[in-house]
């Protein structure tokens, strides 16, 4: 599509510099979780956006851990909202440089949360930024929501769910690393937590007892089997849904019998799956025998989402990809992230789109961004706003 004079002209206004030094200065600060330090980074990002003229509200979400919202204002229909969470997994070895001293070197970014995801965030300031100089009217506003604990257990994103959103959105693009490739769908995912309660005994007399650790077997069984079910009806682009037995602890002793056994389970989920009936569906076909109780706890779920490949969102996103000049698709995600909450409990149509590579470069030692992705997402991301809340 050729660009409009009045998208030129925001485009101009994104420059290397302002991104690189904005995703610079929020590596700077760690925010590595767990360890709940998000405070410091939201600080740096409130200051930029109330430096560029935005509205800032902040929520904690837990002591010390603040969610962001900062809003360019526009006219009274529904907006666009940008979704991004402040906290990076924990940097860990194998780093040939500091992962909080950002640089620049071969046009990568390199420093934890270069990819994932502060280089986003910086994009979507950046972009809001240029709307604003430029003095664009829009026909709604935009908003970026930035939670926290996104990489542990979304403590932000419910807190902002709970509460709901301050305006209407038509729209939500998750900065997310995606390669900029268009995402319109994305798996979910929940851990649950599997608790066989059963008698201990003397094991040279283990019918005496009721043995935790067979019953947890029988219901891995059963896992194993739904698995096979699972993989034969899998979504054309999202795959299938998934079990993956992450931890178990059980048991006392060689010569005791097990009266407990406790297993930790990650169940990836697709759009409209409901964990809670999973595992009530996983217990109620369980024959454990007398003496045995089980329970089966959702710890953490984050809900999947689909978006209609012909909605507006869409295609207005994969055509602005290509007139920034990058590569553009449409594609489903393995992964999970906050944009299903978003999706599932407010209706609102969403897509991820972000600079960096989630597979080759998320919590990887080493971490970096090319770049000139992280304009381009910073041009694609004005170009979304510009052409979706035309006044």
């Amino acid at each position: 599509m050729k660009l409009t004079d009045t998208e030129r002209t925001v485009l101009d206004l994104i420059t290397v510099d302002d991104v690189v030094g904005l995703a610079s200065a929020l590596i700077a600060e760690g925010s590595e979780n767990p360890g709940g330090t998000e405070a410091a980074t939201v600080a740096v990002l409130r200051a930029a956006c109330e430096t560029h003229g935005f509205e800032t509200v902040e929520d904690e979400a837990a002591p010390g851990r603040p969610n962001l919202v900062a809003t360019l204002p526009g006219g009274n229909g529904p907006g666009i909202m940008f979704l991004g969470h402040s906290d990076v997994v924990p940097a860990g070895d194998g780093w040939s440089r500091g992962p909080f001293a950002p640089q620049v070197e071969d046009g990568r970014l390199y420093g934890r949360g270069s990819t994932d995801m502060k280089g986003g965030l910086a994009a979507v300031v950046m972009a809001m930024a240029a709307l604003r100089r430029a003095g664009v009217t829009l026909s709604g506003p935009v908003q970026l929501v930035c939670t926290v604990d996104e990489e542990d257990l979304g403590l932000g994103i419910r807190k902002y769910t709970a509460a709901g959103p301050d305006r209407r959105f038509a729209a939500c693009v998750v900065a997310e690393p995606t390669d900029l490739t268009t995402v319109i769908g994305c798996r979910g995912d929940s851990y649950l937590e599997l608790t066989v309660t059963g008698r201990a005994a003397h094991s040279g007399r283990p019918g005496d007892g009721r043995n935790a650790i067979d019953a947890t077997a029988r219901i891995l069984d059963l896992i194993r089997a739904d698995q096979v079910r699972l993989s034969a009806e899998g979504d054309d682009l999202l795959g299938p849904g998934t079990w993956s037995v992450g931890r178990i602890s059980g048991g006392e002793g060689t010569s005791i019998v097990a009266a407990e056994c406790r297993t930790w389970i990650d169940r990836r989920l697709l759009p409209g799956e409901d964990p809670s009936g999973i595992a009530e569906d996983l217990l109620a076909s369980a024959d454990l025998g007398d003496g045995i109780s089980a329970s089966l706890d959702v710890t953490m779920e984050m809900p999947g989402f689909r978006t209609p490949s012909d909605h507006a969102l869409v295609t207005t996103a994969v055509t602005a990809v290509h007139d920034v000049g990058r590569p553009s698709s449409v594609s489903g995600w393995t992964a999970a992230c906050d944009g299903g909450f978003i999706a599932r409990d407010h209706g609102i149509p969403t897509i991820v789109l972000g600079p960096g590579g989630l597979n080759d470069q998320a919590h990887q030692a080493n971490e970096s961004v090319e770049v000139a992705e992280l304009v381009a997402a910073a041009k694609a991301y004005a170009l979304i706003v510009l052409r979706l809340l035309a006044a």
